[in-house]
């Protein structure tokens, strides 16, 4: 399989978590993707997208992804998401971009409400749009329980499978 690009939208924006699960970082840059939106999900301390008309979500996109490294992802994100494949715009250029994204796989989930609680800040410079993502005040009350989760699920997405 061919390298790939990834959208991300919640945690792993952050690279603690990427490097844990990939033992990388990957290239990135920030990208919007049209015509989402970005619910909290009740219980839960990661978000979910789903289509909806006239809205958007501002992520980056993880660039050069392997087809061992989307199976890591792919297990990461569960049942729970369906990867799609859609079209994102960079920031920095509108340059268009094909990516994989994570997309809820309930449509109808009385959990997601609102919009998750991730502040995003932007600032136009000179004829350049700069959008920086700040997950500062999710850090702070999350990034340690999961990276500890993270880290928990690597080991055992390594782990021999048992021979019974």
């Amino acid at each position: 399989m061919e390298a790939c690009n990834v959208f991300v939208y919640g945690t792993l924006i952050a690279d603690d978590v990427v490097r844990i699960l990939l033992k990388r970082v990957p290239p990135s840059s920030p990208a919007i993707l049209h015509g989402y939106h970005r619910f909290s999900i009740k219980g839960r301390v990661y978000p979910a997208i789903l289509p909806v008309d006239k809205k958007s979500v501002t992520g980056k996109v993880l660039m050069g992804i392997t087809g061992r490294e989307l199976d890591i992802l792919d297990a990461f994100e569960d049942v729970e998401y369906e990867r799609r494949d859609v079209e994102v715009a960079l920031v920095e250029s509108s340059e268009k971009l094909q990516a994989a994204v994570y997309v809820w796989g309930n449509s109808s989930d009385p959990d997601l409400h609102g919009e998750w609680d991730f502040e995003i800040s932007c600032s136009a410079r000179y004829s350049s749009f700069i959008c920086a993502l700040n997950m500062k005040e999710w850090k702070k009350n999350h990034i340690e329980e999961y990276l500890i989760m993270t880290a928990g699920f690597k080991e055992e997405l390594e782990m021999p499978e048992s021979k019974t």
